[in-house]
């Protein structure tokens, strides 16, 4: 079977060589005979220009009613925002997002507003857009919000998982900056990095961020205060993705050994001294992808570039890690988007969506992981109470260092319920954006030629127009000191 499926040798007291599986032949339980099902043709999305953008991101982005997808785009960024009812072939002139001025390199739907999607891009900006009442009729290219604050392009964006409003984003500046969308400003800098961020991921309450970095560390930090509470050196194991195992006090990452294989490790995020196990997956290059349901302790493992999709079932007593079966497609894969928990199909006992970018054929296919059930009725037992669309905090209260747990919701009456929250946009004011005692706006570069140009001319009318200014005082200075000279000289009153 080898490594790839999950296995590790041991050297016995006898000093023979054995080889030891970490998932019995009968283990029980009931998500060993979960399937992974390809939508039908015309129940999939084709004819869109994927990005062929090397960035390591999904690209994609999903909830209940939009699909969104970051496209190639001649000068600029844009990324497809499609109804999820709208499949089949897209038109060529289909209307974009395209206010960017480089390449989006990361898109996230708002989880408690469903027309609220987050982009950020090359041009250093993130971007907050409002998705119209079924869909796009012409190309946006008006942004709701520019936050301006990187110094550098920004490569992720997450949404606070229970609080309302707050963004986290990570640059090529090293730096994190957390976004209370109520104002419109960064009110938070994590600046722990010494090189560039690769992941970011929220524990269940969100009282926890956890991130991977370019510089070998694995980071827990507490994000309110930008606080390092635990950092692991991975030289054996270089970390790619991290992803918080929901309560389980766990942090799982994917990576690549001393030997270039891919593998996995699983932590204590109380204790990152070393990794409580870590598993060989195969020799392949390609980055991979980890997702976690909290729902039925499932993780799944994506290799971006082949088209394979394992899956493993999570538990807090040894051996922690079962494996369960593999998905395979020949058709590989550049990025995943998954499906948030109210959007599955629960009649068909559907446990987690994958929408699956195939750049090759330009198709994003739905892949539906299916526990096979008898019974038509609700399976209670597979589906317990989830995170739903409701925030548990505002902004302030979060900032104030409330945590509090998601709000739950069921999904036995099946998904219908829409968002009764709106975004309302802050009016904003001129003024410089100060975080940690730092101007965050003060040395914004401009982000295209022409905003360089403008600049420069801009400067230089200002030159002119202070130096006209300061001959106008220069005289002005003269005429008084004449006059004060002339007072001087004038013979006294009596």
């Amino acid at each position: 079977m080898g490594l790839s499926l999950g296995s590790v040798w041991t050297d016995d007291v006898s000093g023979e060589r054995s080889q030891m599986s970490w998932r019995p032949q009968y283990r029980s339980s009931k998500f060993r005979n979960v399937y992974g099902k390809v939508a039908n043709r015309e129940h999939c999305f084709d004819g869109i220009p994927i990005t062929k953008n090397v960035h390591d991101n999904h690209f994609c982005a999903v909830n209940a009613r939009f699909l969104a997808i970051v496209t190639e785009s001649a000068g600029g960024g844009s990324f497809l925002v499609i109804p999820l009812e709208q499949t089949g072939r897209i038109e060529p002139n289909y209307p974009k997002v395209c206010g960017h001025q480089g390449n989006v390199l990361d898109i996230k739907w708002n989880p408690f507003i469903d027309n609220i999607i987050a982009s950020c891009s090359e041009d250093t900006s993130v971007r907050i857009w409002e998705i119209p009442e079924g869909g796009l009729k012409r190309n946006m290219t008006e942004a709701l919000l520019e936050l301006h604050g990187h110094s550098r392009r920004v490569g992720l964006v997450e949404w606070h998982p229970t609080t309302n409003n707050i963004l986290f984003s990570a640059g090529y500046d090293y730096k994190v900056l957390i976004w209370n969308l109520d104002v419109g400003e960064p009110v938070k800098m994590i600046d722990c990095h010494s090189d560039v961020i690769l992941c970011m991921s929220f524990n269940t309450d969100g009282s926890l961020l956890t991130t991977t970095c370019k510089d070998k560390k694995l980071r827990v930090i507490e994000p309110r205060s930008g606080r390092v509470l635990q950092e692991a050196n991975c030289k054996n194991h270089r970390v790619n993705r991290v992803v918080f195992l929901g309560n389980m006090k766990r942090l799982l990452t994917t990576g690549v050994s001393r030997w270039n294989t891919r593998q996995i490790a699983l932590w204590d995020q109380e204790d990152l001294s070393m990794p409580l196990i870590e598993e060989e997956i195969d020799g392949l290059s390609g980055l991979l992808f980890p997702f976690y349901d909290a729902d039925t302790h499932m993780l799944y493992l994506a290799g971006k570039g082949d088209g394979n999709i394992r899956y493993y079932e999570i538990s807090t007593e040894k051996p922690y890690l079962s494996y369960l079966m593999e998905f395979r497609s020949p058709a590989p894969q550049k990025g995943l988007g998954v499906m948030p928990k109210h959007g599955l199909d629960v009649s068909a006992c559907e446990v987690f969506r994958f929408y699956k970018l195939v750049t090759l054929k330009g198709l994003i296919e739905p892949i539906s992981m299916i526990v096979p059930r008898r019974s038509d009725s609700y399976q209670e037992d597979i589906y317990p109470m989830t995170p739903g669309t409701e925030p548990a905090l505002t902004p302030d209260e979060w900032l104030g260092g409330i945590d509090r747990d998601p709000v739950l919701m069921s999904l036995k009456e099946g998904y219908k319920k829409s968002s009764k929250m709106v975004f309302k946009a802050p009016i904003k004011e001129k003024k410089s954006v100060v975080v940690n005692g730092i101007d965050l706006l003060e040395n914004v570069p401009p982000r295209t030629e022409n905003e360089l140009l403008r600049m420069f001319f801009r400067q230089q009318d200002e030159i002119r127009r202070l130096k006209e200014e300061l001959a106008q005082k220069d005289i002005r200075i003269r005429q008084l000191q004449l006059e004060l000279k002339n007072l001087r000289n004038s013979p006294k009153n009596c």
